[in-house]
């Protein structure tokens, strides 16, 4: 009985660690992914910071073309007013489409930044069910272990204890055996008696 009861056991074993074995693999794919994602999304993050700093810097540029177009109209006069007016107008549009493109830039950073916030969390909860995964798999190993422990001890008392038996069963055998041999020994005196030998003699 006891070997069919090792036997479950160590099936029951195998299923278990093939199972934590395949979700502690679930959970390492799950943390790789979590992580990639992180550093894509800090790269998208670093180039829209790029554009919209170019984007500043660009309007600070018409800025100061302006400023050196308002310089050259003083000084040459002719369609200054017609001129003035239609840079006034480039400037006003460039720079609507810029602060445009700033607006868009910073809803694409919050976006960004909430996504970014979303996969740590992933990466974190990923993290504590890994802990938990190798928790599980360390008490399972552990509970294993015990077990294998008990019944090996279970093995060796029943194995003393047939040993016990078996040497109690040669101990009596014995004793039947020399009895036996001591009244065949003894016949044979007698009988070489009988014949008028001396068993000492022969």
């Amino acid at each position: 009985m006891a070997p069919k009861t090792r036997g479950k056991g160590k099936k029951g074993g195998k299923q278990k660690k093939k199972k934590k074995n395949v979700a502690e693999n679930e959970v390492e794919e799950k943390y790789r992914k979590a992580a990639l994602e992180v550093d894509i999304l800090k790269e998208h993050l670093a180039l829209r910071r790029d554009v919209a700093r170019q984007a500043k810097a660009d309007s600070e540029g018409l800025k100061q073309r302006l400023v050196e177009l308002e310089q050259e109209l003083e000084m040459s006069r002719d369609d200054k007013k017609d001129i003035y007016e239609e840079m006034i107008r480039q400037y006003q549009e460039l720079q609507q489409q810029t602060e445009t493109r700033i607006q868009q830039l910073e809803i694409e950073t919050k976006q960004l930044q909430k996504q970014l916030a979303t996969c740590r969390e992933d990466i974190q909860q990923a993290r504590v069910e890994r802990e938990q995964v190798l928790g599980e798999k360390d008490q399972t190993i552990a509970e294993l272990q015990g077990k294998i422990n008990a019944m090996e001890t279970e093995y060796e008392k029943i194995l003393h204890g047939s040993l016990d038996r078996v040497l109690s069963k040669l101990a009596a055998t014995q004793d039947c055996w020399e009895k036996e041999a001591t009244a065949i020994h003894i016949e044979h005196k007698e009988r070489l008696r009988e014949f008028g030998l001396n068993p000492l003699e022969i």
